[in-house]
């Protein structure tokens, strides 16, 4: 199935999961709008990407910030007229602490950046989705493994990823009379700045410090491109991707 022409809205888009599936997604022949905080680390994304065609646009954003996230749709569709992909992948974490010395703020951080935005971005993908001809399109959330199964010390991230299954499941009922397919892939150990501690050791359930397998981030880029490519009337709802011996099937 041919992608030419179709636009792509990356958040994240700055480094890891983000950065290795925007290079994805425009050797696929797809426009892709850049999405991130950091101006700069959008930039170093597109470092080693020829781009004759001019087919990337850098937009700093807060996601968690409805304003900026307006400004980001209006621009994209101001842009490239449609929108035909959203990747919501932007996610932070709070401190690896147990949940009573959390703070209020460190709480706040979290369900802003991870699940107000990616319901906001949602929101206005659905505006230009809806209206466009043709309507419809493709939105994939970024779950976690973490959407399943938390660990340790991690109350705040693990409470959003559980809610961003919910959101998939009412996005995705939501989007039917309108072409609107949503489905979620759930990433587990993926090597990116994120996990480098994961070579050293992170706490486990039982409380000892083990050394986790990772997988190359490239193997989640391919994946939602599989996803993206899809037809409209084909959606795949939930996908695991994992390096295959991280203790994830029983943990805990």
């Amino acid at each position: 199935m041919s992608s030419i022409s179709k636009i792509a809205v990356v958040t994240g888009a700055g480094s890891g999961i983000g950065r290795s599936t925007t290079w994805a997604l425009l050797n696929e022949g797809y426009s892709v709008v850049l999405v991130g905080r950091n101006i700069d680390s959008l930039k170093k994304t597109l470092e080693e990407v020829e781009d004759p065609n001019k087919r990337t646009l850098l937009v700093p954003t807060d996601v968690g910030d409805p304003k900026s996230v307006k400004k980001l749709f209006k621009t994209t569709k101001d842009r490239f007229g449609r929108l035909d992909l959203l990747f919501n992948n932007a996610g932070i974490s709070a401190p690896s602490i147990p949940l009573e010395e959390l703070t209020y703020e460190q709480w706040k951080n979290v369900i802003d950046v991870n699940l107000t935005g990616t319901f906001l971005c949602i929101q206005e993908a659905f505006k230009i989705m809806k209206n466009q001809k043709p309507k419809g399109g493709r939105i994939i959330n970024n779950g976690s493994i973490s959407a399943h199964v938390p660990r340790p010390f991690s109350s705040p991230y693990s409470a959003t990823k559980h809610a961003i299954t919910g959101l998939t499941r009412s996005t995705s009922l939501d989007g039917r009379p309108y072409d609107i397919a949503c489905g979620q892939i759930d990433i587990g150990n993926a090597a990116t700045e994120m996990t480098t501690s994961m070579e050293e050791g992170i706490i486990q359930a039982n409380g000892k410090i083990e050394v986790e397998p990772r997988m190359n981030v490239e193997n989640v880029a391919n994946a939602v491109v599989h996803m993206a490519n899809l037809p409209l009337d084909a959606n795949v709802l939930f996908m695991t991707v994992m390096a295959t011996k991280m203790p994830y099937v029983g943990r805990g």
